[in-house]
């Protein structure tokens, strides 16, 4: 089954086992994930330019490295991951609005990410990321989500799409989580991460920051959240589908 949707219905096969590619056509990426192992499995799956049509011209692991290259590259798209360090995918699309809103030539972006929680979706959409697909899609799925993009539809995971849809079809503003609202994002990134079992250490290594540092985003958030531990934190973050 596809792992990929357009907002109107499944997508349609591309008329080639690869995906893409088959009619000529070209489209120029950029992968932004900060896990260097798994930029390199999608190269290899999505990267065979003359079989698939894509072109990988840069890859980048934090915000800065991503703006970077997609400024020097200016490519058609970004494969954009959520969680990144310094700032987090929202933060790449905040920097990148004028590259967005190039009529010329226009930056577009999708994400691709682990992340299937409605606050991470709905964060890198109303950012102006035009899908969001999870990791489990298949190479061809990706190929095809990546065309697609490029042509300005937006594309998304099947059991993602329907509450994108209702999100944005509500004239409400949607529900405010006044005690996630407390913590800045730095502070959310590393309250993900303490959710996940990550180590102070690891965590300063992720986010390019002093232990220290952990340590104080750490208290500020179980003083903001009024916790008293890590497994309190981890038990609130799961609650929310944060992790």
């Amino acid at each position: 089954m596809s792992d990929a949707t357009g907002v109107n219905g499944p997508t349609e096969p591309t008329g080639s086992d690869e995906g893409g590619g088959a009619d000529g056509r070209r489209v120029r990426v950029v992968l932004v994930d900060d896990h260097r192992m798994f930029r390199t499995g999608v190269q290899a799956e999505i990267g065979r330019t003359d079989i698939t049509g894509v072109e990988v011209v840069g890859e980048a692991a934090d915000v800065d490295q991503a703006i970077t290259v997609i400024t020097a590259t200016r490519p058609e798209v970004v494969l954009l991951d959520v969680h990144l360090p310094g700032g987090g995918g929202v933060e790449v699309l905040r920097r990148c609005a004028p590259l967005m809103a190039d009529a010329g030539n226009p930056v577009r972006f999708l994400a691709l990410s682990v992340s299937d929680a409605a606050e991470d979706v709905i964060g890198v959409i109303r950012g102006g990321a035009r899908g969001y697909v999870t990791k489990t899609i298949t190479g061809t799925d990706l190929v095809d989500s990546i065309f697609r993009v490029q042509d300005g539809d937006a594309v998304f995971s099947p059991r993602l799409a329907g509450f994108v849809l209702d999100a944005f079809a509500s004239t409400d503003a949607p529900p405010v989580d006044e005690d996630l609202d407390r913590l800045t994002q730095r502070e959310r990134e590393v309250l993900r991460l303490i959710a996940r079992g990550y180590a102070y250490k690891e965590i300063a290594k992720q986010l390019f920051i002093s232990v220290k540092t952990v340590e104080s985003h750490v208290s500020a958030v179980l003083r903001k959240l009024q916790l008293s531990n890590r497994h309190e934190l981890t038990r609130w973050a799961t609650a929310r589908r944060l992790v």
